[in-house]
């Protein structure tokens, strides 16, 4: 999720009660497991909800050339913001909806350094 989220200085309000209820939608970031290594969890930007069609360019650096999928049930799609360099569903495909660990609701950048 860079550059949209700093590894070093942001803080993350997140809400683990929404992904239970069903309350996740296109447009949300969530917190996952990583589809790859269960033992990361991931921040992405939900891009289709089951039974969508989601149209992404096959290449990056070429938008021609695309691709469409259709969510399966039960299953996300997610991408990070960073087109060019983010392991996300382009990658591993759908995500299993279980997988979704919390929804982003707030992120507060926090570089204040108190000198004692």
């Amino acid at each position: 999720m860079l550059p949209a989220l700093n590894m070093a200085g942001d803080v993350l309000l997140t809400d683990k009660v929404s992904p239970r209820r069903g309350w996740v939608g296109p447009g949300d970031v969530v917190l996952l497991l990583s589809p790859e290594d269960p033992r990361k969890i991931v921040a992405k930007r939900v891009l289709g909800m089951e039974g969508d069609e989601v149209t992404y360019p096959v290449d990056a650096g070429n938008s021609d050339a695309t691709k469409t999928v259709v969510v399966p049930q039960g299953h996300i799609w997610v991408q990070g913001d960073n087109i060019y360099s983010s392991n996300d569903s382009r990658q591993f495909g759908p995500v299993p909806y279980g997988l979704v660990k919390g929804k982003m609701s707030y992120r507060t950048r926090f570089g204040v350094c108190l000198n004692m």
